[in-house]
């Protein structure tokens, strides 16, 4: 990786980038020509909220809402709604980012799957408001569930590829203020 931490934050936020484009140039891929039954788990969210209870500098919030809004549109979802909920989500996730770093893995995989589950639930209550045609429930419950239990994979993966750990009590930054 870089030498400073500056250098390392850019390296990290460029990469975050990359791997977001990466999952959806995957999700694209005409890989199948029926329809599943099944819904895979979403490890753009994933890795996304991995990557802010980690390292939040990593993650800024203009990376977070083009990577989504780019997935709303070529994923054909309303333009924004779930950037705009999945936002606010990680914007929470950040401000609580001190607690999960004092706490234990499965503290932090309890919020995160807390955080999953209640931008589930607001993503389809506001489509249900504004009567916008939804996946059946038991499909968008079953993606939630699948993206609760690979969250986990999700982490390990940012921590075997990227370096993406939690910081340690009293780690400070090159300008002396915490991480």
């Amino acid at each position: 990786m870089a030498d400073s931490p500056v250098a390392q934050r850019w390296f990290g936020r460029f990469w975050f980038v990359v791997l977001a484009l990466g999952l959806i140039f995957l999700q694209l891929l005409p890989l199948q020509t029926i329809p599943r039954s099944w819904a895979p788990p979403d490890m753009m969210l994933a890795i996304t909220l991995a990557w802010v209870a980690r390292r939040p500098a990593l993650v800024p919030v203009l990376s977070i809402v083009s990577v989504f809004l780019l997935a709303d549109l070529l994923f054909l979802r309303p333009p924004g709604l779930l950037a705009f909920v999945i936002l606010v989500a990680t914007e929470f996730l950040r401000s609580r980012s001190e607690t999960l770093r004092s706490g234990s893995f499965p503290f932090e995989w309890i919020t995160v799957a807390l955080i999953i589950v209640a931008i589930t639930l607001a993503n389809r209550a506001i489509l249900a408001v504004t009567a916008t045609d939804q996946t059946p429930l038991a499909l968008g419950m079953f993606q939630m569930m699948m993206t609760v239990l690979t969250y986990p994979v999700a982490v390990l993966f940012s921590f075997l590829a990227f370096g993406i750990r939690r910081p340690a009590l009293g780690e400070v930054d090159a300008f002396g203020r915490p991480v």
